[in-house]
């Protein structure tokens, strides 16, 4: 009889397969018969026992938790269409299925990381900060997320309107908040479902008749690039690139402000940026 390729025991066996112990920070010890990672390993990656791996493999139990299956998808590195399908293949619905998403990707993490000396942000969907590099909480005098852990985008272009003191679009403020707007409503497509979303939405509406201006245009469109003066009250103006990029399998988004290489605007960038790293 064939094996059923889209199996809870089948899926998980592949995906083990084709990870190797340095791929999840494991040293490679005896002999490995098999290709990929042991079951005890997957286990230990896990927080599960070796023999409730064996039984899900071998389709002697068919009912994993929530909790475990979000486990196991962090164990083998899964992205976000394969913990779909884990879920499904469990009998449940997506972990992320209609909500907006908080969790800062593994990989993405290791790049801020890699990143640091760079002014770079993460949003989630609605554009609620995450994380942000030393030199982009400088550049625009962002506070800690340790002090204050609600930051918005939304909210502080439209209704505290911190955003157009710090920066200047080119293009004119409008632009930008357009292409606020129409990024947020295409997330809405996503998670029209999410009352969190949908309470910043209703929100903003009642507060900004700019938003509820734009948010009535129905464009809904990535935001993806876009040319800003940064002000600054130590290194004066400062013109930057900001692209905004997508994590694959993602709704996580990475902003990069960039300065032409040579340019006096990178040299502002590195004073800020022997700042922040004294800082740190």
């Amino acid at each position: 009889m064939p094996t059923d390729i889209h199996s809870l025991g089948t899926l998980l066996r592949t995906w083990r397969e084709r990870l190797h112990p340095a791929d999840v920070g494991l040293e490679s010890f005896g002999r490995r018969r098999a290709k990929g990672l042991r079951r005890e390993e997957v286990a230990e990656l896990a927080g599960v026992s070796v023999d409730y791996v064996t039984r899900l493999e071998q389709g002697r139990s068919l009912t994993p938790s929530a909790h475990v299956v979000v486990s196991l998808a962090r164990a083998l590195q899964l992205d976000r269409a394969e913990t779909e399908m884990l879920h499904q293949a469990a009998g449940l619905a997506p972990s992320s299925s209609g909500t907006v998403s908080r969790d800062i990707p593994p990989g993405v993490q290791r790049l801020i990381t890699r990143m640091a000396d760079l002014p770079l942000a993460v949003f989630a969907a609605d554009w609620t900060l995450l994380t942000a590099t030393p030199l982009s909480s400088a550049l625009f005098g962002t506070p800690s997320l340790a002090n204050v852990p609600e930051q918005n985008l939304i909210l502080q272009t439209f209704l505290a309107e911190t955003q157009a003191e710090a920066a200047t679009p080119h293009g004119g403020a409008e632009a930008f908040q357009r292409a606020l707007v129409a990024d947020l409503r295409r997330s809405a497509t996503w998670f029209a479902d999410d009352p969190r979303f949908r309470g910043l939405i209703k929100t903003v509406q009642g507060q900004s008749p700019q938003f509820a201006k734009l948010w009535e245009e129905g464009r809904a469109a990535a935001h993806k690039s876009l040319v800003k003066t940064v002000h600054h009250s130590l290194v004066g103006d400062v013109t930057l690139n900001c692209d905004v990029m997508t994590v694959p399998d993602s709704d996580i988004k990475l902003v990069v402000f960039s300065a032409l290489a040579g340019s006096a605007d990178a040299k502002k960038l590195d004073c800020l940026r022997v700042g922040a790293s004294e800082v740190v």
